[in-house]
């Protein structure tokens, strides 16, 4: 029935009250789902049959020796990243393994959750966001463009800029202006053009006699599980979802069996490849994340024998476990999908022991 306006206010006046307590991000997030809240259409593209489609980077120039950028160990280049996003968590692995240092290249950190911080004259649109904040032991902030928001960066550069505001973002601090948004680019530029200013300059990541299996690896989880488990939990129709499902499920398999033969993804190394890193960014989210929010709920990773051994591997590596950070991870999934999951209520489980 009608509500009477005595008691509208009684329902808004709460809310209004509950809206202005707690930080100003808590504040912009609240927003963001009261917004939010009253549509299930997901933001991201779709296919006609309701397959999830990645956009591809656009930014995707190179530094390279004798390049318009060449590498330089003097804070150039700066890293923004987000720790709950496993595309840019790739990037902080290999810094850290290779123990490159932050006045080499700064790292600037996204709060986990999206916001809506709009410039001035410009649509709404939701975007990872900076705040002036510790958020579990990570400050949020943009100390050196004092952006606001990961969308602000980009429009920086490319006024008129239509695609989505996505992390890593390599950017040249000199000429002002974004070198590359592309993970597996820049892991590979932070693998070899760095060295001496590396603090573990011998580490290879891809090395050349293994180049041809990693890129064949790289090829196969891609589709199937990195970008699979978005497929699964961004998928708009059935028939989509299963496909998607069926496809992660049947790898993960495939990477059981592989691992019941090696230590590592390639057959014979004494030490993790790109490879191990781009299927562990994914891996290691799965049970925490991807088997609820994404409904990858098939199997857990602590149900395949070796996938889970081989998880705990990698996380026990030199460099790797301060690069995981289960806060940020489960508070961006959980609370940055209102079409998923509108009150973004974040689970305080599993509790694994890595």
């Amino acid at each position: 029935g009608q509500v009477l306006p005595e008691r509208r206010n009684r329902k808004v006046l709460p809310w209004l009250v509950s809206f202005w307590k707690g930080t100003k991000y808590n504040r912009i997030t609240r927003l963001y789902y009261y917004y939010s809240m009253t549509t299930t259409k997901t933001p991201y593209q779709t296919s006609a049959t309701g397959e999830f489609q990645r956009q591809v980077s656009s930014f995707r120039k190179r530094i390279e020796v004798g390049g318009e950028y060449p590498p330089e160990g003097n804070g150039r280049y700066h890293l923004y990243v987000s720790y709950a996003c496993p595309w840019a968590s790739r990037c902080l692995a290999v810094l850290s393994m290779k123990q490159i240092p932050e006045s080499v290249i700064p790292v600037h950190t996204v709060a986990p959750k999206w916001g809506v911080v709009t410039p001035e004259g410009v649509e709404e649109k939701k975007s990872w966001v900076f705040l002036d904040e510790t958020i579990a032991g990570i400050k949020v902030n943009d100390p050196v463009n004092n952006f606001k928001s990961v969308r602000e960066l980009y429009l920086s550069v490319e006024p008129n800029y239509e695609g989505k505001f996505t992390v890593p973002v390599l950017w040249c601090n000199k000429t002002k202006t974004i070198v590359n948004n592309e993970s597996s680019e820049i892991v590979e530029m932070f693998n070899n053009l760095f060295n001496d200013f590396a603090g573990n300059p011998t580490l290879d990541l891809i090395p050349k006699q293994h180049e041809q299996e990693i890129n064949r690896l790289n090829d196969w989880m891609y589709n199937s599980i990195n970008n699979g488990v978005y497929r699964c939990g961004f998928a708009t129709k059935q028939e989509a979802y299963n496909e998607a499902f069926e496809l992660l499920f049947k790898t993960l398999d495939d990477a059981e069996q592989l691992l019941s033969q090696s230590r590592f993804l390639v057959k014979g190394t004494t030490q993790p490849t790109i490879s191990d890193i781009r299927l562990f960014v994914t891996i290691i989210r799965f049970d925490s994340v991807y088997y609820v929010h994404f409904k990858t709920n098939k199997k857990l990773i602590e149900h395949y024998e070796n996938l889970r051994n081989w998880v705990r591997d990698i996380y026990q590596w030199p460099g790797i476990k301060q690069t995981v950070n289960f806060t940020h991870i489960k508070n961006h999934y959980y609370g940055s999908h209102p079409f998923i999951n509108p009150y973004g209520v974040v689970p305080l489980g599993p509790e694994v022991d890595y």
